[in-house]
């Protein structure tokens, strides 16, 4: 075959394959329209953008929210948010996913709004068995309401890690071996809402809510669910097909490492794992290993 002929087959795989992942991107990158349900708020929570952009709003009388079509146990959940702007105080932006029931499992992001000029809290839990307790809390390194910012869960049988704009900021690690309770058996729904929490949001509720202020108004774009959805109670990944997904089994290297250790060393606020007056029988069991190579929570 001459150099001519070899370069052309190898421009027509390059191609094929630019093709190929093209096609998925845009398979990936989902339809508000087709993924989720505007649950509550009436008229507030939008589809605007033939299903790429949706917005809640809040006003004295109710704020909104929305949940996915579909179950999933375990995946990578992203979706970019632009936070409600101005004095937003009061109000909580919630992304999270959450079974039914009773004793439910749930794993949090919760935005608390402050004062202008004053910044945003990222609020962070795992919930395992209806028992959360496991707050850990930060502020960003950029303004949330100026633009689109994109926040992930991986949610896999061996971690639950957070991300902000691909940077990871907590780890919550399957330690079922000591004692500690970890959610894999209950499948959830993603959910997001807008609502009022002047009762405890912002400064543990010294600042209220200043409906002058209202409608507030949260605006989402690009959730993509890279995960096994349920259907009748079947799992879209088979056992064979789980192990060909990265997110499956994937954890954080040493260079991810070092990111979370620099998020939670400038911007963690909160830490129940440092707060020992409010275990006074003893820390979570979580937060007293020793070997930091086995645990980062």
């Amino acid at each position: 075959m001459d150099t001519l002929s070899i370069l052309s087959n190898a421009l027509g795989m390059l191609l094929i394959t630019f093709l190929m992942v093209e096609t998925f991107m845009v398979a990936s990158a989902g339809n508000f329209n087709k993924d989720v349900d505007i649950t509550w708020g009436d008229s507030r929570g939008k589809i605007l953008n033939n299903g790429q952009l949706l917005t809640l709003s809040l006003d004295k009388a109710s704020g909104s929210g929305f949940q996915s079509r579909n179950e999933y146990l375990y995946g990578k959940f992203d979706m970019q948010l632009k936070l409600v702007p101005g004095n937003s105080a009061g109000t909580v932006t919630a992304y999270y996913l959450k079974s039914q029931g009773s004793s439910w499992d749930e794993i949090d992001f919760e935005f608390l709004g402050n004062l202008s000029g004053d910044p945003y809290i990222v609020h962070t839990n795992v919930y395992t068995k209806g028992k959360g307790d496991r707050e850990q809390q930060f502020y960003l390194w950029f303004d949330p309401t100026a633009d689109f910012h994109t926040y992930s869960i991986l949610w896999n049988p061996g971690h639950v890690i957070f991300y902000v704009d691909g940077r990871p900021i907590r780890e919550f690690k399957n330690l079922e071996s000591l004692g500690v309770p970890y959610p894999k058996n209950q499948p959830m729904r993603m959910y997001c809402s807008l609502w009022n929490a002047d009762d405890w949001a912002t400064r543990g509720g010294l600042v209220k809510t200043d409906w002058s202020q209202a409608p507030f108004t949260a605006s989402f774009r690009n959730f993509t669910a890279n995960a096994c959805a349920l259907s009748n109670g079947v799992s879209s990944c088979s056992t064979n097909s789980s192990s060909n997904n990265a997110w499956f089994s994937q954890e954080l290297d040493s260079s991810s490492q070092k990111v979370l250790k620099w998020v939670q060393k400038n911007y963690m606020v909160y830490n129940y794992c440092k707060d020992a007056k409010r275990f006074p029988k003893g820390l979570p069991v979580e937060c007293t290993v020793r070997n930091r190579k086995q645990i980062k929570i």
